[in-house]
């Protein structure tokens, strides 16, 4: 039985190839629960990659920051889901400190700004409403959002 679990486990592990853009799971303290966006650059052997991040720089500040990956550590970029507003409760990705942190809207300032709480901290922070983007989950090859469908646009990439 365990056999066929890990077998079927196994079929479902993403295949990537060189200039995939991807996210990559952060297993930092401070930084679980994360994600930051990526290339790919090539495939090792076994399931590791080599990926450039966008956003995160060399030590040095010389140039973006290259790491090996495990394939357990990357999804591909979600698709995007326009929204008009969030609600109250609704699961989001907030983008700051150069990565998406999942939260939840826990509050509305004006038209264009939400409060945002984060469970893994305990920190509720303001942003504008054009640094967040629906939560969803990659799971077994999909992408899939629990959010209600009314303040969403149909279009998704």
């Amino acid at each position: 039985m365990e056999a066929q679990n890990s077998e079927q486990s196994a079929s479902l592990v993403m295949k990537y190839r060189r200039g995939n853009r991807v996210e990559v799971a952060s297993k930092e303290e401070g930084f679980v629960g994360s994600y930051f966006g990526a290339t790919i650059v090539t495939k090792l052997n076994g399931d590791e990659y080599i990926v450039t991040y966008h956003n995160l720089l060399k030590d040095d500040l010389s140039g973006p920051l290259r790491e090996v990956v495990s394939v357990n550590e990357i999804r591909p970029e979600p698709p995007e889901i326009e929204v008009t507003s969030f609600n109250l409760g609704d699961e989001i990705d907030a983008f700051d400190n150069d990565g998406w942190w999942v939260g939840k809207i826990s509050g509305r300032i004006g038209s264009h700004h939400y409060s945002v709480y984060f469970g893994y901290t305990g920190e509720e922070i303001v942003y504008p409403g054009d640094r967040l983007r629906v939560h969803q989950d990659f799971v077994k090859g999909k992408w899939i959002s629990l959010q209600k469908r009314g303040n969403f646009l149909s279009k998704s990439k």
